[in-house]
């Protein structure tokens, strides 16, 4: 890289092309240097606001501009509370009376094919906790989820869901992808693709992840694959700054800002004219107008200061853990009911997708299944009933739609980790259950059922296909219609299937 000397009376350094723009590009220096651009390199004087006009009039790129949906939507944004690791349906709200009767018995011959280590595979489990009805539906619901038993007649429990992988890897590119293969656009790009977004000053699909670390397969969980990346998730910090860097080191007075974001959007422009086509360019350049315009509205956005101690402890913001897990850390409800009254305040501006994810698998229940799932709930269970009772006092509900799922399920038999001498569930893909609430979902609905030891979907069976149609659906978008065109293919999230809409759950 070439450089140019800078002199002072102290030191003597070496300034690269970066740095002399960064500096040259305000005041009168950058006032200079944008008429010498213009002239130079287009032949004639530079109007920004006539080439923001003209490049209105052509054809645009992908962008996350609001776009009509196939036909009038139920929903307008969605609340994805990915429970990583998958949660026990028969231990949370799929009851299963004969497990309680079979306890003990053998069972290994009937799942033989989806347990890995047989040495563990142990008899039937009966759950560790009681189950009662709630609200006017009735809905059955585990004593481990006492918040969210307030909330059954708002939510619509699918307990027929299916998928095609008992490994967390290839069950979560299903789940986020249609397929069990890395690489392909999650199901939050696709809807920001289809969509666009209603807040042009915030991400379209934001990812509240924890704090704690990633969950598996990390950013591919809010990837946007072949679709233009301008799609892609963007991740928010929880706790201080929402995005690093996000504000300048040093303040300048506000005429010298804008003479510096004039010029620099000129040379996109320049830039990307002899350019023409290339999404990840256009990308790059939309994120960085997109970063100026986040350094308000990102901060206003996630500051629960602006909440009231009242909503704060309703969410079980501040409240430490009241169990401890044997296997992970219980750091208690503070932080995801945080995250949860972020995607709230989100949601409320506009955002399309959110996404909210935990780590640390704490749903992955191999062994000390009691306390695991108490420590779970504990830290889930407040946040996750009080962002339903929230969004519906505050009229959002109708609007919003609310997801809670895993990527698959449980067995109905013990799995028996020797070192560790108390009895968990293994990975079961064949059967486990979802809930949505919100955005056009009829409250106070069961959909579908297990067998009679919880092993596999026997009545209306709700493939992943099926889910993402659903969820498009209620957004308005027609699973067939949504596609991208790539290598003489109209490619769609769920690809060549035959899904169908989950009507039986929809006003």
């Amino acid at each position: 890289m070439s450089t140019l000397p800078f002199k002072s009376k102290k030191v003597t350094s070496l300034m690269n092309r970066r740095h002399f723009f960064g500096r040259m590009s305000d005041g009168i220096y950058g006032i200079a240097l944008t008429k010498l651009f213009s002239e130079e390199l287009l032949g004639k004087p530079f109007s920004l606001e006539k080439s923001l006009q003209d490049k209105q009039k052509r054809p645009s790129g992908y962008d996350v501009q609001p776009k009509r949906s196939h036909f009038e939507p139920k929903a307008k944004s969605v609340i994805l509370l990915f429970m990583n690791g998958a949660p026990s349906p028969m231990d949370l709200l799929d009851p299963k009376p004969m497990l309680d009767k079979h306890h003990g018995e053998p069972y290994f011959d009937k799942v033989a094919v989806d347990v890995p280590s047989p040495d563990q595979a142990g008899g039937l489990l009966r759950s560790p906790f009681k189950f009662a009805q709630h609200g006017q539906s009735g809905i059955w619901v585990s004593e481990v989820m006492p918040h969210l038993a307030k909330q059954v007649d708002d939510i619509a429990v699918i307990r027929s869901m299916h998928t095609t992988s008992p490994a967390h890897p290839a069950a979560l590119y299903k789940f986020q992808g249609g397929r069990m293969i890395p690489g392909l656009p999650t199901l939050g790009a696709w809807v920001v693709y289809g969509l666009g977004s209603e807040n042009q000053n915030l991400p379209a699909f934001v990812v509240l992840d924890d704090p704690m670390g990633l969950p598996i397969n990390g950013i591919a969980n809010w990837q946007s694959g072949f679709l233009p990346p301008i799609y892609q998730g963007t991740r928010f910090r929880s706790a201080g700054e929402p995005l690093l860097n996000l504000r300048p080191s040093i303040k300048e007075p506000s005429a010298l800002i804008k003479m510096g974001e004039d010029l620099r959007r000129q040379l996109d422009l320049i830039h990307r004219q002899s350019r023409p086509g290339i999404s990840q360019l256009d990308a790059r350049l939309a994120n960085y107008e997109l970063a100026a315009r986040l350094q308000v509205e990102a901060s206003d956005a996630l500051d629960l200061s602006q909440e009231s101690p009242k909503t704060l402890e309703m969410y079980g913001v501040g409240r430490k853990p009241a169990v401890t897990g044997r296997t992970h850390v219980n750091p208690g409800p503070d932080n995801y009911a945080r995250r949860c009254v972020m995607a709230r305040r989100l949601v409320e501006r506009g955002v399309r997708y959110v996404q909210v994810c935990v780590n640390d698998q704490i749903w992955d229940s191999h062994s000390h299944l009691e306390d695991d799932l108490r420590s779970c709930c504990d830290r889930t269970d407040q946040p996750v009933a009080a962002l339903l009772r929230d969004l519906k006092e505050r009229g959002l509900l109708d609007s919003t739609l609310v997801i809670w799922t895993g990527e698959f399920g449980r067995h109905p038999i013990a799995q028996i980790m020797p070192k560790e001498g108390v009895a968990g569930r293994d990975h079961n893909p064949r059967g486990f259950s979802l809930w949505m609430a919100g955005g056009g979902v009829k409250g106070g609905t069961v959909y579908g059922s297990t067998d009679e030891f919880g092993y596999r979907a026997v009545e209306n069976p709700v493939s992943i296909e099926d889910f993402h149609a659903t969820v498009l659906h209620l957004l308005g978008l027609n699973h067939e219609e949504l596609f991208f065109e790539r290598n003489g293919l109209n490619e769609k999230i769920t690809f060549n299937f035959k899904p169908k809409v989950v009507k039986d759950i929809l006003i």
